[in-house]
């Protein structure tokens, strides 16, 4: 068997972590290279862990992540499940993480110039654009929530600000809600504009921020309610009771949570290596994605349930969407700064991880793409429009079954993308060939098909698990049936020849 893309020039120096003596390949096509796709120098390689852990903090206190657990648990979970849940998924999305992370720290290349490997040098772009077309989806998501919470804000401090309009809808907006929809997209432009270097220094400002604030809410939930042991025995009311037990619960209930959970960061486990170009070393990215990401995702989570279970106790009924709770804060204290510290500290978690989890990822996509005309800049404004367009806000109440439904097509691609770099090619790539359109990744006009065949495959098992009966955990779990089917796919077509 012959692998495209012998390694002898894969490593110019012997040293795992720092992986080229030089600033860009010896080769640069036009129509794979830019400036911005170009390996990163060593002088750029300035993050350690604590800069990778900020940047996990910053992306998972977000607005979705308080409300994740309130997902799982009306679908038939307890507390203590959904944290089980939580746990579990983001160990389980680690994995991917910091195996693809390493591709990053090694070559200094993103996310579209490493699938080069395996799908071809222009076979990249069918999961590099996909993964940027759930990217730019979340991105809408976000920049709904955020602006929805600058709207509150206005209306504590304003209240005839929300009759606005007088309650007209566009697209399922009021005035009030697209106005502070486009100041919020804007703040997210701004931060794209100014490139990498102002995105580390905004999660390096959100982060400690954030985990303060997040355990203060906790604090104040804990005292208002009597004691956590209390807020967590009637945690009970807030489950949806199940129709299912046993085996078919698991199936039925936890099975699809967990596969959503892990489908909650499944693009940044294809696209980390955006980031982790920029790591001192692997040790750094490894314990960086470590200390940043499970324990965050758990303990903002924890928070979500925890102060839900205490809105329970002191408002006689649930209320979930945090905006909502700050708003009946502020007015229960007649406090307008506690409002605006409150809002802001909102908009502050939403902006952190919009810009850093759903567009930077699109932007080296889409660049990629059209190097010779699209830069990072313009590639994460084209994102932008795109968040917009989509109308992603009008979905959200299907939260759950979106997330199980693309974290298969996000599987199946990191099952290539992991079996091709672990288990094909031992971790050795050939820097140059990457930027090279007639090179060694060329395959069949740039198509690696047999990626793609992998690829359709681990879908199509999943879509089956829909339609055949008795094979609905194909389904339900969809991103462990995708990266399975289609890594094993993906090894016996490349080892036939």
């Amino acid at each position: 068997m012959t692998i495209p893309g012998p390694p002898p020039r894969a490593c110019p120096t012997t040293d795992p972590v720092l992986h080229h003596e030089r600033s860009a390949p010896m080769t640069t096509d036009p129509v794979l290279h830019n400036p911005d796709l170009a390996p990163t120098r060593p002088d750029e390689r300035t993050w350690n862990r604590w800069h990778l852990a900020a940047l996990w903090v910053g992306m998972a206190v977000c607005v979705p992540t308080y409300m994740m657990a309130a997902s799982l648990v009306d679908s038939g979970m307890n507390w203590w499940q959904a944290m089980l849940a939580i746990l579990l998924g983001n160990l389980v999305v680690l994995v991917p993480m910091i195996l693809c992370g390493h591709a990053g720290t090694r070559y200094g290349v993103p996310f579209p110039v490493f699938a080069r490997a395996s799908f071809g040098v222009f076979g990249a772009h069918v999961p590099s654009l996909a993964r940027a077309l759930v990217a730019c989806g979340w991105f809408g998501i976000q920049t709904y929530i955020g602006g929805e919470a600058i709207s509150a804000m206005v209306g504590i401090l304003w209240p005839g600000w929300l009759t606005l309009g007088g309650g007209a809808t566009f697209i399922s907006l009021t005035l009030p809600s697209w106005i502070c929809f486009v100041a919020f997209w804007l703040m997210n432009v701004v931060f794209v504009w100014r490139g990498t270097d102002s995105i580390k220094w905004l999660e390096n400002f959100a982060a400690p921020f954030l985990i303060v604030v997040g355990l203060a809410l906790l604090g104040w939930a804990v005292s208002a309610a009597g004691g956590l042991g209390t807020i967590l025995a009637h945690s009970a009311s807030l489950v949806t009771e199940s129709e299912y037990s046993g085996l078919s619960w698991f199936i039925h209930v936890f099975l699809p949570g967990l596969t959503a959970m892990v489908g909650f960061w499944a693009t940044l486990s294809l696209n980390i290596p955006d980031f982790t170009r920029y790591c001192k070393d692997q040790r750094e990215q490894l314990l960086g994605q470590l200390y940043g990401l499970p324990t965050t995702m758990l303990l903002f989570s924890f928070i979500g349930v925890a102060v839900t279970s205490a809105t329970v106790l002191l408002y006689g009924h649930a209320i979930w969407n945090p905006v909502d709770l700050v708003v009946r804060l502020a007015h229960d204290a007649d406090s307008p700064l506690l409002a605006f510290v409150a809002m802001f500290t909102l908009a502050v978690a939403t902006l952190s991880t919009n810009i850093a989890a759903n567009v930077v990822g699109p932007a080296n996509s889409i660049a990629s793409a059209f190097p010779r005309r699209v830069s990072f800049r313009s590639g994460g404004l084209i994102a932008a429009v795109l968040g917009v367009l989509l109308c992603p806000w009008l979905v959200l109440d299907m939260y759950i079954g979106w997330l199980v439904s693309y974290s298969g097509l996000l599987g199946s691609v990191s099952g290539v993308l992991l079996a091709d770099y672990w288990l094909l090619r031992r971790t050795q790539l050939d820097l140059d060939g990457l930027y090279d359109s007639r090179g060694p990744y060329r395959y069949t006009r740039g198509f690696n098909l047999k990626a793609i065949a992998a690829m359709l495959l681990g879908v199509a098992v999943v879509l089956a698990g829909k339609l055949i009966p008795g094979a609905l955990f194909l389904f339900q779990g969809a991103w462990f049936s995708g990266v399975l089917v289609s890594g094993a796919a993906y090894l016996l077509l490349m080892r036939r020849g």
